[in-house]
């Protein structure tokens, strides 16, 4: 266990989380939402810092994150947890499951990180949001030993977490869920409001970290085409149309299984709304098609993909190599290396 950070004392028995936007007033012996943060004599403790419950290489594309780093291989790193309650969670057995793990500090996170010949350090899987003690201690040693650090999360975090992790935190993917909407949200993932990750989108963006979303598209349910182009334009109008954006395909998982996978007609869809709005850099996930990079302005395929990994890069100091536009990409210095 560590002590948490981001919570303060409500008299002698009641302590108030700060670290997400549920804010879990939460009394002697009885954990937060996301039932890994305890309150233990007045003060907050983390359950899963001392818990890794997955630790493996991965292409840095998997995660998913097409222009930061492209090519590179990453660590991905998980505890158990969450603060949502997804229906259809693909790693339900993480986040939902038993709180168990194998004692990893964040030294030999760093050490694994390095010797299997990765470039960085991703916290994924579940939720790293709720595991913020060991992946900003762990983030902080990987910067030192030149390695980069990336989030793939919900998004459902407070600003000042957000502000105090940003110098070690290179890029996020943030997973929107049936573009945000409420009433999805509220049935499928215990969420009153998507509201706190546009929030959190924006402080993201303002601290400089790299962003890339996805938006998960469940057949029948959070499949609004209405919901994908208020999507689009938000991100558009709040942080720029060169933002990747992945919209992913739904597989029944967990308590969702009497739903089919997201036609891809569906995807296609969407891809075709955020196109037509002006998005930049627009791909398909879980599915073999629209996952090359094509340069916005003149067309031409600048990264060539196969199996989410990247098997062409075609980028020349972060320009298209037809017409020279400046392309979109992030962790280029680990691409030199």
């Amino acid at each position: 266990m560590r002590e948490a950070m981001f919570y303060e004392q409500r008299g002698e028995e009641e302590v108030h989380c700060h670290l997400c936007p549920f804010n879990c007033k939460i009394s002697e012996g009885k954990t937060g939402k996301c039932r890994v943060r305890k309150n233990k004599g007045g003060e907050l403790y983390s359950l899963v810092y001392d818990k890794i419950s997955a630790a493996n290489p991965d292409p840095i594309e998997k995660k998913p994150a097409h222009q930061f780093a492209p090519g590179t291989r990453t660590f991905s790193v998980a505890t158990p947890g969450c603060n949502w309650e997804c229906k259809y969670c693909q790693n339900w057995n993480l986040s939902q499951g038993e709180l168990e793990g194998r004692e990893i500090t964040p030294e030999e996170i760093v050490e694994k990180a390095k010797s299997s010949g990765c470039h960085g350090i991703s916290y994924t899987y579940s939720e790293p949001t709720i595991f913020y003690e060991l992946a900003y201690d762990t983030a902080k040693l990987a910067h030192e030993e030149g390695l980069y650090n990336t989030f793939v999360t919900n998004g459902y975090i407070n600003p000042k977490p957000i502000e105090k992790l940003a110098p070690y935190l290179d890029q996020a993917t943030v997973d929107f869920k049936g573009s945000g909407d409420n009433r999805f949200l509220q049935e499928f993932s215990s969420i009153p409001s998507s509201d706190p990750i546009f929030r959190a989108l924006k402080e993201y963006h303002k601290q400089g970290v790299f962003l890339e979303i996805t938006d998960l598209l469940v057949p029948d349910r959070g499949d609004s085409m209405e919901k994908v182009e208020e999507l689009v334009n938000w991100i558009i109008e709040n942080l720029g149309r060169e933002i990747p954006l992945h919209f992913l395909r739904f597989t029944p998982r967990y308590k969702v299984k009497d739903l089919p996978p997201t036609p891809v007609e569906t995807l296609e869809e969407a891809y075709n709304i955020a196109v037509k709005a002006g998005m930049d850099y627009v791909y398909l996930g879980n599915v073999s098609e629209k996952n090359n990079t094509y340069c916005p302005n003149c067309g031409e395929l600048m990264m060539r993909k196969r199996m989410m990994q990247t098997v062409e890069n075609r980028i020349g100091a972060g320009k298209c190599p037809n017409c020279g536009k400046k392309i979109n990409l992030g962790g280029e210095k680990w691409l030199d290396e």
